[in-house]
């Protein structure tokens, strides 16, 4: 009688063990492919400035506009006779990009600018 209840016993669990496998073999994962276009982003030709080396045009500029005004960053950029200062100014605690002419004229942002001298 043991021998039956344990052959029993035995056969199920030989089930059980076998659709579980094909359960698993059955299931399969598909997996999306997805394509990554690298689109190169031109850098603008702003060279590093120190602030220090700011004329003196300009730092009135800053003066006259932004009156607490502190410099924390400089950029240059010469091109066709005209030199372009790309300045990242602390005012009160917030930080503002500003662009400037060599002659002190402050510009609404450096591409209209460009536009504007062709």
């Amino acid at each position: 009688m043991k021998k039956i209840v344990l052959s029993v016993f035995t056969i199920g669990a030989m089930i059980f063990a076998t659709q579980n496998a094909q359960a698993q073999e059955t299931e399969t994962e598909e997996v999306e492919v997805i394509e990554i276009e690298v689109v190169e982003v031109e850098q603008d030709e702003f060279a590093d400035l120190d602030v220090s080396e700011l004329p003196q045009v300009i730092q009135d500029a800053i003066v006259t506009e932004y009156n607490d005004a502190t410099v924390t960053k400089a950029w240059i950029k010469s091109e066709d006779e005209q030199t372009i200062y790309k300045l990242a100014l602390d005012v009160k605690g917030d930080e503002k990009k500003v662009f400037i002419d060599q002659d002190g004229n402050w510009l609404e942002n450096e591409e209209k600018e460009v536009e504007t001298e062709k």
